[in-house]
C-alpha cells in the first residue's frame, strides 16, 4: 500500500511539474488538459485519475511549486555568509526565473484562477516571513540600518515583487520583467544597507549577479 501510495504520490509531482513549466511559458489561460497529460506523458484518464479539473491543476501546482521556491530560499539563506549574501542568491535565483516566465502570469492566475490566486496570496506570508527574517538578521550583522521597520519593509517588498508581475507601465516582456525585478531590489537593498552592507553588496552583485 504504501509503494502503491508512494508511485500515486510521485505521479502527481510529475504532473505538476509538466504543469508549471507549461503555465511559465504560455501563461494559465491557454494551456489545457490535453496539453498538461502530453507534457507528462500519461493518458487523459490518467490525468483524471490525480486532478478532477485544470482549476485544480492550477492551484495545487501553484501551491506545490510556491512551496518549493520557498524551501529553496530558505535554502540558499542558510547556507549564506550573511544577510546581504542571502538576499542577492536568492534575487539570483528569481533572475533566472524571470528568464523564462510568462509576464503576465499572476495576472491570468488573478482574473481566470482565482481559488489559485487567493491560496496564492495565503502563501505569500512565508514570504514574507522569510524577507523579515533577512532583515532583522542584516540588522544584527549591522549590515541593515537599524532604525528601518522589518515588519513593514518586508511587506512592503514583496508587493513590489507582484506589481512587477501585474500588467502595468514598465513591464511588457521578459526582458523587461528581469530589469525592472533587478532595479526595484537595487533600490529596495540601497534602502536599508549601511556602508558596511553596501560593501558587501557590490562583493556579491559582481560574483551573483553578472
Amino acid at each position: 500500500m504504501m509503494e502503491e501510495n508512494t508511485k500515486m504520490m510521485d505521479v502527481r509531482v510529475k504532473i505538476m511539474h509538466s504543469a508549471i513549466e507549461l503555465f511559465k511559458q504560455y501563461g494559465f489561460k491557454s494551456v489545457t488538459m490535453d496539453d498538461v497529460a502530453r507534457r507528462s506523458g500519461i493518458s487523459k484518464k490518467t490525468l483524471y485519475q490525480h486532478f478532477d479539473n485544470k482549476n485544480t491543476i492550477v492551484t495545487d501546482s501553484m501551491v506545490w511549486y510556491k512551496d518549493t521556491i520557498c524551501e529553496r530560499c530558505d535554502a540558499l539563506q542558510a547556507e549564506a555568509e550573511n544577510a546581504v549574501e542571502g538576499f542577492v542568491k536568492i534575487k539570483a535565483s528569481f533572475d533566472n526565473l524571470y528568464k523564462e516566465v510568462n509576464p503576465l502570469i499572476i495576472f491570468e492566475l488573478q482574473r481566470f484562477y482565482p481559488d489559485g490566486y487567493e491560496q496564492f496570496r495565503k502563501n505569500m506570508e512565508r514570504d514574507v516571513a522569510t524577507v523579515k527574517r533577512n532583515l532583522d538578521q542584516g540588522i544584527l550583522e549591522g549590515n541593515y540600518r537599524a532604525e528601518i521597520n522589518t515588519e513593514i519593509l518586508s511587506r512592503f517588498h514583496m508587493e513590489s515583487c507582484m506589481m512587477v508581475m501585474m500588467p502595468n507601465m514598465i513591464v511588457h516582456d521578459r526582458f523587461d520583467l528581469r530589469l525592472v525585478n533587478m532595479t526595484i531590489m537595487e533600490h529596495f537593498m540601497y534602502g536599508i544597507m549601511t556602508p558596511k552592507g553596501e560593501k558587501l553588496y557590490r562583493k556579491y552583485k559582481e560574483q551573483y549577479l553578472k
